[in-house]
């Protein structure tokens, strides 16, 4: 029996916390909580399974060169599109290493190789080759754990197309607009770009790099998933998101989206990675797949203004100086937001 003191009105117990003024206000709280975590943690485990086996896999295949084999396809794009067979070496590299691609494009621009028209035809039928890249190390191990996977292959098909279609149209204006000219064999010889070294390693060596590299990219992803995971799982379980977003309906509806679709895009333009962990929670509930595509390539729209500034300023200017780096980034966002636009129109349309 615990000893009282005057003005003491609380009852008489052992120090039994349940019956002390306020526990339930305060300790209701914890089988939510143990919900939600139930909810959390088994979704949490079977996406990092997943991202983890990819990665791994994927870097296990960039190290063995598995890139490289299907790059093999670029030559037969440069005939057609009036370039010499050399700049195949290039979209060949750029599978493997976008930096190295457009160094050596630059390499070939800088000797007198090409000029400035046919080095931006080369730009544009890289296109599909450096997304290729980003099939193996970003949208299979990482990207379609997330979303699942009929969105998530859907989301990767349509960006493929995209990219596809991109290099498609630079194959059309080598074949109109480059002839002769605008190449000059004489200013090979000094050329001294080459295509990706081969690689010496041991087969253990490669393996445990594509080990150490994967470490590098969970230890990025997987805490952030897990903390945006849960915030969006929390926000799903306890606030009524399709009121909450109401006031984004009118404008939404125009185009055929949900107003969930406004933060989930807000988000993607910062972070894709953080949009696509964002929208997986309100799958077949608030979206369908063909929405939620729709809401992701909406948001990469979006995103060109902060990557332009964070990634393409940077890169392209470094590669190929103020002047022709702007024409470059020009290019391939003026491609990139009228095929996006073309897709998320098609993804709208009701009839399918």
């Amino acid at each position: 029996m615990r000893r009282k003191y005057p003005g003491d009105s609380s009852p008489d117990t052992d120090g039994d916390l349940t019956d002390r003024p306020g526990f339930e206000r305060v300790y209701p709280i914890a089988p939510e909580a143990v919900s939600l975590l139930a909810e959390v943690l088994p979704r949490l485990a079977r996406i990092t399974l997943f991202i983890s086996l990819g990665v791994f896999a994927a870097n296990v295949a960039v190290a063995f060169g598995l890139i490289r084999y299907i790059a093999g396809i670029s030559g037969y794009l440069t005939r057609p599109a009036n370039l010499p067979d050399e700049v195949g070496t290039a979209i060949l590299t750029t599978a493997a290493s976008t930096t190295a691609g457009y160094a050596t494009l630059a390499e070939y621009r800088e000797s007198g190789f090409l000029d400035d028209r046919a080095t931006l035809v080369a730009v544009v039928m890289n296109t599909f080759f450096g997304f290729v890249q980003h099939v193996f190390t970003y949208y299979i191990p990482v990207l379609i754990p997330i979303l699942g996977v009929h969105t998530g292959v859907l989301y990767v098909s349509f960006r493929a197309g995209i990219a596809l279609a991109i290099t498609v149209v630079g194959v059309l204006l080598g074949a109109a607009l480059l002839s002769e000219r605008n190449v000059d064999r004489a200013a090979l010889d000094d050329v001294t770009a080459e295509g990706p070294d081969g690689d010496e390693r041991s087969a253990r060596k490669r393996v445990r790099a594509a080990g150490e590299r994967s470490w590098r990219t969970l230890r990025r992803i997987v805490p952030r998933l897990a903390i945006i995971y849960t915030l969006v799982v929390a926000l799903v379980t306890y606030v009524d998101v399709e009121s909450a977003t109401g006031f984004a309906a009118p404008i939404t509806e125009q185009i055929g989206l949900p107003g969930a679709a406004v933060p989930v895009i807000a988000v993607y333009t910062l972070d894709t990675t953080a949009g696509a962990v964002t929208i997986a929670p309100l799958l077949d509930d608030v979206f369908t797949p063909r929405t939620a595509v729709a809401t992701l390539l909406f948001g990469g729209i979006l995103s060109f203004a902060v990557s332009t500034f964070k990634r393409s300023i940077p890169f392209q200017y470094g590669i190929w100086g103020a002047e022709f780096g702007t024409k470059v980034i020009v290019v391939n966002t003026a491609m990139k937001v009228v095929f996006i636009s073309l897709s998320v129109a098609l993804l709208l349309i009701p009839s399918w």
